[in-house]
C-alpha cells in the first residue's frame, strides 16, 4: 500500500512540475508571422492585457541583432526621417498606412495573421528604402502587427489613426512628443 502511495506522489510532482514546464515553454514560444526581404524577422507572444485573451506581443530581430519591440515613436520618426528626403512620397505613404489602419480588424485567435500587407504595396515606395534605420516593408508589416494588436485590446480606440493622421500635419516634435508622453503608444 505504501509503495502505490509512494508512486501517486512522484506521479502528482512529476506531472505538476511538467505542467509548469510546458506553462513557461508556452508563454516564452514565438510564432514566426513575416521575414523580411532583408531577413528581419516579426514574432509574436502571447499577452497578458486583461482587455482580450487574444493580446499579443510584437517583436522583431533584425540579422545578427537583439529583439525588440516596436515603438510608435521610433516608426512615426522614421517617417519623418523619409519625409525629410521624398515629402511628397512619404505622405503618399502616410496615406497608404491610414487606408491600412482603417481596414485592419481584431482578432480571436492566436497567433495574428497578416490581414491587409502584400509584397507589391512597397514597390511603389522603394524610394523611401535610400534613407532611414528601417525600410518601407518593414514600417507596413510593423504598423500593421501594432494596429492589429490595438484593435484586439481596443477596439474603439484611435490613438494609432491619430497619429499617423496628424504626421505632415502638424509639426513633427508635437507629434513625437505626443507619442512619448503617452508611453510610446
Amino acid at each position: 500500500m505504501r509503495m502505490i502511495a509512494n508512486l501517486l506522489e512522484t506521479l502528482y510532482y512529476y506531472l505538476e512540475s511538467s505542467y509548469r514546464v510546458w506553462k513557461v515553454r508556452q508563454l516564452q514560444e514565438d510564432d514566426l508571422v513575416y521575414t523580411t526581404k532583408a531577413g528581419v524577422r516579426f514574432e509574436v507572444y502571447p499577452g497578458s492585457k486583461p482587455q482580450s485573451p487574444y493580446d499579443f506581443i510584437v517583436k522583431f530581430r533584425e540579422p545578427g541583432k537583439r529583439e525588440r519591440t516596436p515603438k510608435h515613436v521610433h516608426l512615426i520618426v522614421e517617417l519623418y526621417v523619409k519625409h525629410a528626403y521624398n515629402p511628397l512620397l512619404t505622405l503618399k505613404l502616410k496615406d497608404h498606412i491610414l487606408t491600412v489602419l482603417g481596414q485592419v480588424q481584431s482578432i480571436n485567435s492566436f497567433p495574428p495573421a497578416l490581414q491587409i500587407f502584400k509584397a507589391d504595396d512597397v514597390e511603389q515606395f522603394k524610394d523611401l528604402d535610400r534613407v532611414g534605420e528601417f525600410t518601407v516593408e518593414f514600417l507596413l508589416i510593423a504598423i500593421e502587427l501594432v494596429a492589429i494588436q490595438e484593435k484586439t485590446n481596443y477596439p474603439l480606440g484611435v490613438a494609432t489613426v491619430n497619429l499617423y493622421s496628424r504626421f505632415g500635419v502638424k509639426d513633427r516634435f508635437s507629434v513625437i512628443q505626443g507619442a512619448v508622453w503617452r508611453g510610446g503608444k
